[in-house]
């Protein structure tokens, strides 16, 4: 197939990666079948045979092949990829809308039904609003079948199976998409069955149950729908409002209806299911079995138990029992919580904790075109969620932060370059409300863009703050946004408190921010079970600063393995450099880019090297990019000597403007240094990437050769003359 897999991807199975490579060129039309006439076999199905062997599969430019892979030919392919495929990728330039109805299926087999674990979308410039809060609400295991799925005929043969094996009835008419109407469900129920056909009798239950549940509710606008269709069927109420709680739903600020959450099982519990009779749209109906929720579930109200005793075959019976039953519910929740002061499931107690955003996935002009997650089953939903360079507007963030409020499954979650800006606070807002749940599972938040639209240090504070049991934080800006002053008020939390966290790795890049430990310091505190910090790019004013920091990490972080610095001048910091080489817990440090010698004296060097040979417990010293020569790297190898206690197994010195011949004496200096030491060495692994290797390829050579007797040797083919030209064209 003409094609090389990257180095940096580990195979462990050729044939499974030809196999998959194979039914991805044949699903994208990259390998002609017909070619081949052991491919254009009638007896042979290319996608059937490879099927089961891809575990990864991206679907590229205009969701080319989504409509194949729900076709009915292909539904043993599909069948496959739910029980191989684990990564599900997206690579659009546009979208075809015509083809919306394929990807819903598919998305439902692959991870409602299948065992996708992670949703990954890149490179989208232009993203379809709808398409895109489409593949996320099903990530998230929210869907809204529609009727298809639930006739005979239906592609999906385990949703028909479950059907069929509860004795479900058909669901509601209506589109996944493009509706502008709060709808918790209609039913279809024969004219002539235990409804009867009385226009009196379907008034007077229309205007009961809305006196009813207007009183539940006097702001919320309620409206029961009892039409008639041209067969002979009577459908039951469609309950539509105009108010919601927030964070309920998805669907704009003026259709939405304020019911208490437990009424729509929008949370993911199963709602009592009514007597096999009866026939209830999707918001009452209990889920499939085979749909195991996300969350876990609460202990039935004896309240709820009541619909169970509504006459199942008496609409005006039921209808009041329901109203009745959510009008007690509402009023012991509110009880309850105004005794205890607590949370309701998640559900922050008190306004100034609720996430403040009302109509998730608005626009201007109304709906982004989804039915609520109120109207939407709960099925199965992924574990890992990435979003590399897709913009997401106020209306898209609303939505995901509605998302995340629930999504207990999730455990990583990656943005990267969506200018976010101030819709950061969405995001925060859907972690905080997540951060209640007690059965949540996310651990590692990666957050990246162009433009930081608050100090790092903030926006760290600030997640830690929503969502404090995370494992692992990365906040990285390209960029300080000029308007930063301009950024809205009331989220600063440079003065709130943060609680104890769980957190064990953090990675702050700063736009050229300064280091400000000030407000690290809260952070750091807060964090007493961190084992790896990196600070990339930051700027430090003063020795004092730095000290500080090294203060902070002491006393705050005992534990702290790995400490990393990158593109950080410390040049003038060879002191607090020492006094971190002393360190006896660190197990790694890195000073990447730091400019460790650029001004250094001999003494220095020395420094550092009797510092190391006496720290038995660092393990790895990383010093790319730190203009250390040949000399420099020459009187490194005493760290290895016979009188040397060091640990040191890797050493990296890429980028170091090390040459051939330096490189040579090297290996000749480290190889008497064993000897001496009788072959006892824990050295294994060395890096040389990007140095001037080229200059004399057999030097190069034989130096890589007497190394490599040693320790493994990571190194590549570096023009670096092309790169100095690079360089110089840019100054």
């Amino acid at each position: 197939m003409k094609i090389r897999p990257p180095k940096s991807e580990n195979i462990t199975s050729w044939r499974k990666k030809f196999l998959e490579t194979f039914f991805s060129n044949v699903l994208h039309g990259v390998l002609d079948v017909s070619s081949d006439q052991r491919l254009s076999d009638r007896r042979f199905s290319p996608l059937l045979h490879s099927s089961r062997h891809v575990t990864q599969l991206t679907i590229c430019n205009m969701l080319q092949g989504v409509a194949e892979l729900t076709a009915e030919p292909n539904q043993r392919v599909l069948e496959n990829l739910a029980g191989s495929l684990r990564t599900l990728k997206f690579h659009l330039l546009t979208s075809d809308l015509s083809i919306r109805h394929s990807l819903s299926l598919l998305l439902h087999h692959l991870i409602h039904h299948g065992a996708v674990s992670q949703v990954s979308m890149c490179s989208w410039p232009v993203p379809d609003k709808v398409l895109l809060v489409l593949i996320l609400s099903m990530s998230a295991g929210f869907w809204h079948p529609g009727k298809t799925l639930m006739h005979q005929d239906s592609p999906c043969s385990l949703c028909r199976e479950e059907s069929d094996a509860q004795g479900l009835l058909t669901q509601e008419d209506g589109a996944l998409l493009g509706s502008n109407q709060l709808c918790c469900g209609s039913t279809e129920q024969s004219e002539t069955g235990q409804w009867g056909d009385s226009e009196s009798r379907s008034k007077k239950v229309q205007t009961a149950s809305a006196k009813v549940l207007e009183e539940a509710d006097p702001d919320s606008q309620v409206s029961i729908e009892l039409s008639r269709s041209s067969s002979g069927t009577v459908k039951t109420p469609m309950l539509c409002g105009l108010r919601s709680h927030p964070l309920q739903n998805l669907a704009c600020q003026d259709v939405s209806c304020e019911v208490p959450p437990e009424y729509y099982n929008i949370k993911g519990e199963s709602s009592p299911s009514l007597p096999k009779r009866s026939s209830v749209g999707p918001a009452f109906r209990k889920p499939y079995r085979r749909f195991k929720t996300a969350v876990g579930r609460k202990r039935r109200s004896p309240r709820r138990n009541r619909r169970a005793h509504a006459d199942p075959e008496d609409l005006y019976d039921f209808v009041f029992a329901v109203a009745r039953e959510e009008e007690e519910t509402a009023e012991s929740l509110y009880e309850s919580n105004a005794q205890e002061g607590e949370s309701i499931d998640g559900w922050a107690s008190s306004p100034a904790d609720t996430p403040s955003f009302e109509g998730v996935g608005c626009t201007e002009g109304g709906s982004v075109g989804i039915l609520p997650l109120k109207a939407a089953c709960r099925f199965r939903s992924i574990s890992t969620l990435e979003l590399f360079s897709i913009p997401l507007t106020g209306d898209t963030c609303r939505a995901l932060g509605n998302l995340l409020s629930s999504w207990v499954s999730l455990e990583k979650l990656v943005l990267s370059y969506n200018g976010l800006g101030a819709n950061i606070f969405c995001i925060l807002s859907g972690l905080r409300a997540l951060s209640h749940r007690r059965d949540c599972s996310l651990h590692v938040v990666r957050v990246s863009d162009v433009f930081s639209h608050i100090p790092s240090v903030e926006l760290v504070r600030s997640i830690l703050t929503a969502f404090p049991r995370l494992h692992t934080l990365s906040v990285s800006f390209d960029l300080k946004n000029l308007l930063e002053g301009n950024r809205p008020e009331g989220h600063s939390s440079s003065e709130a408190e943060i609680p104890e966290s769980c957190l064990e790795q953090l990675e702050i890049r700063f736009p050229r921010e300064p280091l400000q430990t000030s407000l690290l310091w809260p952070v750091l505190k807060a964090s007493r079970s961190l084992q790896q910090l990196s600070l990339d790019s930051a700027t430090i004013s003063c020795p004092l600063e730095f000290g500080l920091l090294l203060q902070a990490l002491k006393e705050c972080n005992p534990g702290l393995k790995r400490l990393s610095f990158h593109d950080v001048n410390l040049a003038d910091y060879q002191k607090e450099v020492l006094l971190l080489l002393q360190d006896p817990v660190l197990q790694e440090i890195t000073f990447s880019f730091c400019r460790l010698f650029e001004s250094c004296t001999t003494e220095f060097l020395s420094d550092i090297i009797q510092i190391v040979k006496r720290n038995s417990t660092l393990k790895s010293l990383k010093l790319p990019g730190n203009r250390l020569g040949n000399h420099r790297l020459v009187a490194l190898a005493d760290i290895f000597s016979e009188d040397s206690s060091s640990s040191i197994c890797q050493l990296d010195v890429s980028s170091n403007c090390i040459k051939p011949d330096g490189l040579l004496e090297f290996a000749k200096k480290l190889e008497s240094h064993i000897l001496q030491r009788g072959g006892q060495i824990k050295f294994t692994h060395l890096r040389l990437f990007q140095n001037w290797l080229d200059q004399d390829a057999a030097t190069a050579q034989e130096a890589l050769r007497r190394l490599r007797a040693v320790c493994s040797v990571v190194s590549n083919t570096w023009d670096s003359s092309q790169a100095f030209a690079d360089y110089i064209s840019v100054m």
